[in-house]
């Protein structure tokens, strides 16, 4: 069933959609199946809802339509249900016992004009929804709501379990589709309560936000899925400016009128991490970090260039402590399509042309055993895992002696150049010191005042100095089990929306 099982007494136990609101209806062809508009939408986010959800037509359905129906409830993993109208009694007693009664409701969503299961669903407790019914939101008759669209259903969803229980808080979110899939599939965004009550509502653009908005108790997001440009500055003591997409735009706009509601993360805060140069000084304050550790924490020796033709540039190298090969990355880190494409140099007579967006930042390759520790932050937990990592400088070399040399170009979303002679079992730990890790996020935590977000580390052959390479808001930390980090997921979203209230209240008083 999609989703699995219930949460909490009270709220929507079950979710049972009708044909009528999932075929397109303007076709009189039996020979034929459509979808609804919005039909899509809707399934795909009541398929990790953690809402049991159905899918139910009538004894005698076209083939064609029965077809398509079928294969959405084998893609989505609902359950079917078939009725005889002359029998509808049977079916609702069927689909009651089937769900787990915990108090709630079980949802009976259909078109308007549909004269179906409709009539008898009050009957037994159930709540009829008709879609394109006139009325908008919770109707005055307790049995029956009406919607304009089926993108409002999460939205009638999460109204319904909020009031099952006082403790329970909305948490809107809206992130790209792929991202958005990804967490999905964990289980991260249920429209059923989490054990800390927490109702995962989807924003959409497709809807008038700020009536979304108005839903909502936290807002959770990943702006830099929404960066339109970037205006590059050109003066060495100005930042760049972040252009957002319209839909980002707005939804600013209409945070700002709800001052009440909570934002993980606000939008300034985001902006360190979508700049190197920016992230790298602040790195430099790791160097203040009291530990017990006999180990160092930093970030990588770095220079800010903005002419790869600059004839004093292999100077300034030096004197920022760089030696080659060093790795060049555009300053902007994300948001733009070039944002990660990137490069190894191997000779300073190779900058000239180089094929990397400036202004750049050239960093300090890091001899570091092929090995990378991903770290993840929480709200107050750190977790780590690690990977496969780019070779030593000597192997790079040994590498690309057959090219002459040249730079090495990469893509470091999609082709990593990693030493593929290193298995994974190889990987080392010993050296990690985590303590002084965890001391590290602490910091960064507070400096960047963030709830959720990760950051890679580099352990130096020889010194074992720990070396952060690179940070970003909101990951998908997808290499934690899902048992632990989802529920982690929550308690970060949970603390920091206690905390916001608390500050709220204190300066009430």
């Amino acid at each position: 069933m999609g989703g699995g099982g219930g949460g909490g007494g009270g709220g929507v136990r079950g979710i049972l959609l009708d044909s009528s609101v999932i075929l397109d209806s303007t076709s009189n062809d039996n020979e034929t199946a459509s979808l609804r508009s919005g039909v899509d939408y809707l399934l795909r986010k009541l398929r990790h809802s953690n809402i049991p959800t159905g899918i139910c037509y009538a004894v005698g359905f076209p083939e064609a339509k029965v077809s398509l129906l079928e294969k959405l409830i084998c893609e989505f993993s609902f359950e079917r249900f078939i009725y005889n109208r002359s029998s509808i009694d049977d079916t609702v007693n069927v689909v009651s016992q089937a769900w787990e009664n915990n108090g709630g409701s079980i949802l009976h969503v259909v078109l308007n004009n549909f004269e179906g299961i409709l009539p008898n669903a009050s009957n037994f407790g159930w709540m009829n929804v008709v879609v394109n019914g006139d009325g908008d939101g919770l109707s005055k008759d307790p049995t029956g709501i009406c919607i304009k669209k089926l993108e409002e259903l999460p939205m009638i969803i999460c109204e319904l379990n909020k009031k099952s229980s006082e403790d329970n808080v909305v948490v809107g979110y809206i992130m790209k589709p792929s991202r958005e899939a990804d967490f999905a599939k964990r289980g991260a965004f249920p429209l059923n309560p989490t054990q800390n009550g927490l109702i995962f509502l989807p924003l959409t653009f497709d809807l008038p936000i700020l009536s979304q908005l108005k839903k909502v108790d936290i807002i959770i997001h990943k702006a830099t899925d929404e960066i339109s440009s970037i205006e590059r500055s050109n003066s060495c003591n100005s930042s760049s400016k972040i252009i957002y997409t319209t839909g980002m735009l707005e939804l600013q706009r209409c945070i700002h009128e709800l001052p009440d509601c909570c934002v993980i993360d606000p939008f300034d805060n985001i902006f360190p991490v979508v700049d190197r140069l920016r992230i790298q000084e602040i790195l430099l304050g790791l160097v203040e970090l009291k530990t017990e550790s006999q180990c160092n924490i930093r970030g990588p020796y770095f220079l800010k260039v903005d002419n790869f033709e600059d004839v004093e540039l292999e100077k300034r190298l030096h004197d920022a402590k760089l030696c080659l090969p060093s790795i060049v990355k555009p300053q902007v880190a994300c948001g733009v399509a070039d944002a990660h494409s990137m490069a190894i140099v191997f000779k300073a007579a190779d900058f000239p042309g180089l094929n990397v967006p400036l202004p750049a930042i050239v960093q300090e390759y890091v001899d570091h055993s092929s090995t990378l520790f991903k770290f993840y932050v929480l709200g107050e937990k750190v977790f780590y895992a690690v990977k496969n990592s780019t070779p030593n400088a000597k192997i790079l070399k040994n590498l690309s002696e057959s090219n002459q040399f040249k730079p090495l170009l990469f893509d470091s979303l999609k082709s990593l150049p990693t030493d593929g002679n290193k298995k994974p079992s190889e990987m080392k730990e010993q050296n990690l010191d985590l303590d002084l890790v965890t001391d590290a996020a602490n910091y960064l935590r507070s400096v960047l005042d963030l709830t959720i977000f990760g950051f890679d580390v580099v352990i130096e052959e020889g010194t074992r100095d720990h070396v952060i390479v690179d940070v970003n808001y909101l990951p998908s930390f997808k290499e934690v089990a899902n048992d632990v980090a989802i529920p982690s997921f929550w308690d970060a979203i949970k603390m920091k929306y206690l905390l916001f209230r608390k500050r709220e209240n204190e300066n009430c008083v």
